[in-house]
Order: structure tokens, then sequence, then C-alpha cells
């Protein structure tokens, strides 16, 4: 493929730095949202975690599914510069976790999703994080 057709299928070039946190988020959520992935759930941690701006919380349908989501995410945060992502949980495709810097994806099968309920752990507030009078 061209270099220019590639970079018009990608959306980056090489030259271009690396995505700030809100294009990383609209660029893994187009990528998902591309693949099918099913219940996209954002979570903004600014404020809440010093680890990362944003989780992103994913299902696929079967371990093949999930498997493919994660694949085709890495290659797209690979072509838009942001190759040193780091993954885990890819030889079984239950859970897999992609952390991209500022921006951490879960991706799961949908009874691991239930059983771990991530979205509840991060969207609740906990007593101890509000701010007493």
């Amino acid at each position: 493929m061209a270099p220019e057709a590639h970079e018009a299928l990608s959306g980056a070039s090489s030259d271009e730095p690396r995505p700030s946190g809100g294009s990383l988020e609209e660029l893994i959520l187009a990528r998902l949202d591309d693949d099918k992935a099913e219940d996209i759930v954002l979570i903004d941690l600014k404020g809440k975690s010093p680890m990362a701006d944003s989780l992103i919380v994913a299902s696929g349908r079967s371990h093949r599914h999930v498997g493919a989501l994660a694949d085709h995410l890495l290659r797209a945060l690979k072509d838009a510069g942001c190759g040193k992502a780091r993954v885990e949980g890819m030889p079984h495709c239950d859970w897999v976790l992609i952390d991209a810097g500022d921006v951490i994806v879960h991706l799961f099968r949908p009874e691991v999703r239930s059983f771990y309920n991530i979205e509840k752990i991060w969207a609740v507030e906990s007593p101890h994080r509000t701010a007493q009078n």
C-alpha cells in the first residue's frame, strides 16, 4: 500500500506526535465501534486516579471477538504513533487490558465483565472520595 493511502486509512502519519488524551479516546472509541464491540462505556478518571485520564470498558461476544478487538485496537494505536501500549490477557481473551498511557481499555467477554463489574468500582462515588464540609 502506498504511504499516502496508508495515512488516509489510519488518519495519522509517522511524523505526527502522539495523540492527546481527547483524540486518543476518540481513536479508541471509533475503532471499538467499527469492530462491533458491545456496551462501550467511557469513564472519566480525572480527579479520581493519577494512573490515567480515562477508562474504556467494552465487551466482545466471544474469546475470538475479544482477541480481534484487542488486536485491531493495538494496530490502530501503533499506526497513530502509540505503539508502546502495554497489553495483558491476550492468550486467553476473557479479559484483555490495554494500557495506552492516558487511556486504559478493558475488553471482556460478557460473563467475565458482569462478574468483575469494573464500571461500578469507578463510577460510584465512595464516601472517602467526596469532600466533607
